[in-house]
Formats: structure tokens, C-alpha cells, sequence
């Protein structure tokens, strides 16, 4: 899988984020839930009018392009906030999070906002960078959608139902669009051409005639598959793991005995995106200060907690790493010979 190289233009104009959110913090109006979601809308309006100006060509050629530039932006902001709230910097997002989204001040929301400034920031460059060199980023956009979705399935239900339920602000209702979005570029991403595979016909054939004993690294998955199995069910709380990532775990399983499962190598990458920013999110904020002391993890059981969680975000990652590794397994079968029938006299 080439590595896209990252866009600078993009990266220049997502960092206008930090002397603009550092302006607006002293912006009187902005201290009004109404006034934040109106300065808010402006601001996403002049930036998107900003990135059609400046990458035209780019936005022709895949108009994800500007979601993505857009969402790049919005990353740094993400970031900005994270950073204030656990105390690295001051001046900057406290009025976004004091009218605007108060459920960021939250342990979860704040590794929320570290995970999309960090790696949903990088993807962004990369797959801009990618849309500007006109070359694939189908795996990255794979990954991005994952864990976007992930983070959306948890960011809404913590809104509506969680401690701030009671303090939702208009500008809840922006996530609208970033809704929308996602479903729209999934959509697009999952429908472009896959990368060709160097695998010859002979190579798929012979790599699906292995069994099982003769794939050491798929039979170790499937042990690991099994075990993360069970430690899902015994996380039972966690209810977007019972409901999509078990049934998930039963299905690789499946596609790592049997061959030509074509659609695994695409759902892993889906996947590990989802479980990455899942367990980021949850190991972060089950240690942080934030979180009540009684749903806190002991600082003497921080090593195994650490380790398990750990282990548990990094198998979707290598199941990924896997497919796209050696993806001859997961291929259609090459047809067979046609069959020829002989005349009966």
C-alpha cells in the first residue's frame, strides 16, 4: 500500500485555526450559545468558499476533497480544545466548550478531540494529498470512515442522554451535516476501483489449497479472534462492541477458514479504524482525572488494564495489516477451464 505524500496547501490553511480560535475567544458575542453557532456556521461557510477557491481542479476531480479539507480543519480546532482542557494551553476553545459543546469538557470527549486532531488530522493529509496526485486512498478513506462512525455512535447517545443532556446548545445541531457526510463518502470511497494485486491466478489458486495448519499467521488470528470474542462478551457494557463488533469477530473467523470471502480485506480496515478510536477513547478517559473516581481505573491495576486493552485494539490492526499483506487468500477464485463434453453416438 503507497503512501500518499501529505497536502501542504491543506495543512497550511488548517492551521489558520489557531490564531482565529484564539481571536474568537475574546469576542464578546461568543460568550451566547446563539452567537457561537451563528459565528460558527460563518466560519465554515467563508472556509469552504476559501478551499473552492484555492483547489477548484482538486474539488472537480473528487469532491471529497473539500469535505476532507474541511474536516481538517476542524481537526485542529478538536485539537485545540483537547489541549486546553487538560490544562497545556489557555486562551484559545473555552468558549466553544462553555456555550457551545459542553460535552467536550468530558474525560470521553476530550480523547474524543485528541483522536481526531491526531489521526482522523493525518488521514485527512494523506488523503488530500492522495485526491491531489490523483492516486488512491481508498484504504485510508476505509479506516477514516470506521473510526469516524465509531466515534459519532458514541458522541450522539453521550449528548442526548449522558450528564449534559440537560445543556445542549444549538450548535448540536451542526453535527447535522457531519452525519450526513460520512454516509455520503462512505459510499464514494467504498465505490472506487480497488487497488490492483500483484497475485497471478496460479498464486490465488495455490495460497486457497493451503489449509489451515499451513497458515500459521491466520490460525494465530483466529485464536486471538476467539479470545477477543470472549472478552467482548465479558465487556458486555460496552453495547456498540455486543452489537457490531462481535458479530464482526464471527464472520473473519469465517472468512480466515474458508477462502475467497472478498469483502474481509475492506470490513478489517473499517473495522480496526472503528476499535482504534474506541479503545483510545476508553483507556484514555478510564484513567483520566475527569472521570468519577468511582468508574476510574486504580492506578494498581493500570498496568493490565493497559496491556489487555491494548491487545485488544492492536488484533483488528494486524487482521488489517493481514489482508492487505497477502490478499490471495481473500480473492475469487480464478474460474475453471471450460468443460468439454463429448458427443454420445
Amino acid at each position: 500500500m503507497d503512501i500518499p505524500p501529505l497536502a501542504g496547501k491543506i495543512a497550511v490553511l488548517s492551521l489558520g485555526a489557531l490564531p482565529l480560535s484564539f481571536a474568537l475567544n475574546y469576542v464578546s458575542l461568543l460568550s451566547y450559545p446563539l452567537g457561537v453557532v451563528l459565528m460558527s456556521t460563518l466560519i465554515l461557510g467563508l472556509l469552504s468558499l476559501a478551499i473552492y477557491s484555492l483547489s477548484r481542479s482538486d474539488i472537480y476531480y473528487d469532491p471529497l476533497y473539500a469535505v476532507f479539507a474541511v474536516f481538517a480543519f476542524t481537526s485542529v480546532v478538536d485539537l485545540l480544545i483537547a489541549l486546553q482542557e487538560d490544562g497545556y494551553m489557555a486562551g484559545f476553545m473555552a468558549f466553544y466548550t462553555k456555550e457551545g459543546e459542553p460535552y467536550l469538557r468530558t474525560a470521553h470527549g476530550v480523547f474524543i478531540c485528541y483522536w481526531d486532531g491526531i489521526v482522523h488530522y493525518l488521514l485527512y493529509l494523506a488523503m488530500t494529498g492522495a485526491i491531489r496526485k490523483r492516486k488512491s486512498y481508498r484504504n485510508f478513506g476505509l479506516y477514516w470512515l470506521g473510526s469516524f462512525i465509531m466515534s459519532i455512535l458514541v458522541f450522539l447517545p453521550g449528548n442526548i442522554l449522558g450528564k449534559y443532556s440537560s445543556e445542549i446548545r444549538p450548535t448540536f445541531f451542526l453535527t447535522i451535516p457531519f452525519l450526513l457526510v460520512p454516509c455520503w463518502a462512505g459510499l464514494r470511497v467504498f465505490n472506487q476501483t480497488q487497488v490492483p494485486t500483484c497475485c497471478t491466478p496460479n498464486m490465488v489458486e495455490e495460497d486457497q489449497r493451503k489449509g489451515l495448519l499451513r497458515r500459521p499467521v491466520d490460525l494465530a488470528l483466529i485464536i486471538y479472534l476467539i479470545f477477543a470474542a470472549f472478552f467482548t462478551l465479558f465487556r458486555g457494557l460496552m453495547l456498540v462492541n455486543m452489537f457490531y463488533v462481535l458479530p464482526f469477530y464471527g464472520l473473519a473467523i469465517y472468512a480466515l477458514i474458508f477462502p475467497g470471502c472478498s469483502w474481509l480485506p475492506d470490513w478489517a480496515l473499517v473495522f480496526a479504524g472503528a476499535i482504534g478510536q474506541a479503545q483510545f477513547s476508553h483507556m484514555g478517559a478510564s484513567m483520566h482525572l475527569r472521570t468519577p473516581f468511582t468508574y476510574r481505573v486504580p492506578e494498581d491495576a493500570w498496568a493490565s488494564f493497559f496491556v489487555c486493552n491494548l491487545l485488544y485494539a492492536l488484533g483488528p490492526h494486524l487482521l488489517a495489516f493481514r489482508c492487505l499483506w497477502r490478499p490471495a487468500f481473500f480473492l475469487r477464485p480464478p474460474p475453471g477451464p471450460p468443460a468439454h463434453h463429448e458427443k454420445q453416438h
